[in-house]
């Protein structure tokens, strides 16, 4: 084999271990959009998913108790009457003051 040739054959392998080396003639840019989408929803996931589990061993998550998310529009009124009561027990406020803010509160309902 002669010098030319040789050095002809050595190009064209070089050539061919590029391009495999590079994977020419892959996916593109769609193949590298399509893969960052997917890791986000991956980790997205994973994440969410560690918290919410997380939080049920912790015992974090709540029972449905009446308050204002609950829908009941007395529920606001009934938790003003329960304050009231616990500075009438406390002492706060006298038996006269009670009754009148009690009777206030329900004449607003």
């Amino acid at each position: 084999m002669t010098r030319s040739a040789t050095l002809e054959l050595l190009a064209t392998v070089r050539k061919e271990v590029i391009g495999m080396m590079w994977y020419d003639g892959g996916w593109g840019w769609s193949g590298w959009l399509f893969m960052t989408v997917i890791m986000v929803v991956f980790w997205s996931l994973l994440i969410v998913g560690t918290v919410a589990i997380a939080r049920h061993l912790a015992g974090l998550h709540r029972d449905h108790r009446p308050g204002p998310s609950s829908g009941d529009p007395a529920w606001g009124s009934r938790r003003a009457e329960d304050l009231l009561a616990e500075r009438f027990a406390r002492g706060e406020i006298d038996e006269d003051e009670y009754k009148r803010r009690l009777a206030l509160l329900r004449e607003q309902r």
